[in-house]
């Protein structure tokens, strides 16, 4: 019993704290999955969610903080009889959810372990069972062991104070780490759009995809590599035999007024000034003139190398209003705005490409310096 009850502590332990350590790296990520199901469950059982979206980062921290403080408090049999009431608790809501993700195809990932692993829902939802399983163990043997320590425990934290004193530094650790995160960048960025990636080539398939053709007769289904001549099949759906040779991105599209401006943005020094939503910006309203003027001090720099172009999702309106307002020239390009929340998680914010790599990302609160961007596309002066 003991070693059973120690062997499902140890391992969920660990799993949540890799788990919350990946999205506590990335706060805002997770921020946009919350927000994601509150709008599906504000749709499909009551408005009510729709109170809980514009906190959703600090759910996030909240959420990401709680999964790594309850990650160690496992491994150090710290207060378990609540601990263990609460991972149970915890479990069963993930697992309500995965289900229902998977289930009625409303979000196709979780987010559980953020952009480092992609999980199918159903996936997903496997692993929250075997969490479960695992979990209902410590909450049903704890109570019955003799000796609660459990097996192979680590005597260096019997005491008290310094148990207490892991558990609070990892809370404090978790709330720096996420407010660091949030005011600049993530600390390790496992996006498709990260630093030395180039994009082009993300864009296309690793290997010829292959697909085979589910069809359907009398009741049965059957499957076919090439497309039956047989009229009495019904066709079901195209399966792709080879998922991990999809694209890795499939969706960056940029476009402006003369079109489609996507392969053109690969072409030479480009410096992307982003912004997620004009109306929405997270620079306070009295600094907004300040850090245009550094937008065009930054322009001054490096112009002659590098062309700084302004990339949105807000609508062409807004986007003409606030260029009257502040005085501004520069070239507007398009995007979706899922596309650029995942290019970086800074509104607004710098991102540097030369000749389709990605040379560079900075947060506004990092303002790049001049020597910063040529310095990046390898220009020195």
């Amino acid at each position: 019993m003991r070693f059973i009850y120690s062997t499902c502590r140890y391992f969920v332990g660990i799993l949540f704290i890799f788990s919350g350590g990946i999205k506590i790296n990335d706060p805002i990520g997770t921020q946009i999955k919350l927000q994601e199901y509150f709008e599906v469950f504000s749709s499909d059982f009551t408005p009510i969610f729709e109170i809980f979206i514009p906190y959703a980062l600090i759910l996030s921290v909240l959420l990401c903080t709680l999964e790594i403080v309850i990650g160690f408090a496992l491994l150090l049999n710290y207060k378990i009889q609540i601990v263990s009431k609460i991972t149970l608790g915890l479990i069963i809501f993930f697992t309500f959810l995965t289900f229902y993700s998977a289930y009625f195809n409303k979000v196709t990932d979780c987010g559980c372990f953020g952009d480092a692993i992609k999980l199918t829902p159903w996936e997903s939802f496997i692993k929250d069972i075997i969490l479960l399983i695992l979990s209902g163990a410590i909450f049903y043997i704890h109570p019955k062991l003799e000796n609660k320590r459990g097996f192979l425990y680590i005597k260096f934290f019997d005491d008290k104070v310094i148990r207490n004193g892991v558990i609070i530094s990892v809370t404090i650790i978790c709330l720096l780490v996420s407010y660091t995160a949030i005011n600049f960048l993530p600390f390790i960025d496992f996006r498709s759009y990260k630093i030395g990636n180039y994009i082009p080539e993300l864009m296309e398939p690793s290997d010829e995809l292959r697909y085979s053709y589910v069809m359907e007769k009398n009741d049965k289904i059957y499957e076919f590599d090439t497309y039956p001549q047989d009229n009495s099949y019904n066709f079901v759906e195209l399966k792709l035999l080879n998922p991990e040779a999809e694209p890795k991105i499939t969706d960056y599209n940029l476009w402006n007024d003369e079109g489609d401006y996507t392969k053109e943005s690969f072409l030479g020094n480009k410096l992307f000034l982003i912004v997620h939503d004009f109306q929405n910006l997270d620079v306070e309203e009295n600094k907004i003139d300040q850090f245009i003027s550094k937008i065009k001090n930054l322009e001054n720099g490096i112009n002659f190398w590098v062309e700084t172009i302004i990339v949105t999702s807000s609508d062409e309106n807004t986007v003409n209003s606030f260029k009257e307002k502040y005085g501004i020239d520069n070239k507007i390009v398009y995007g979706d705005a899922t596309v650029l929340k995942t290019i970086i998680r800074s509104n607004p914010g710098f991102f540097l490409m030369r000749n389709g790599t990605v040379k560079g990302k900075w947060h506004f609160n990092s303002f790049p310096e001049p020597k910063e961007i040529l310095r990046g596309v390898n220009i020195t002066i």
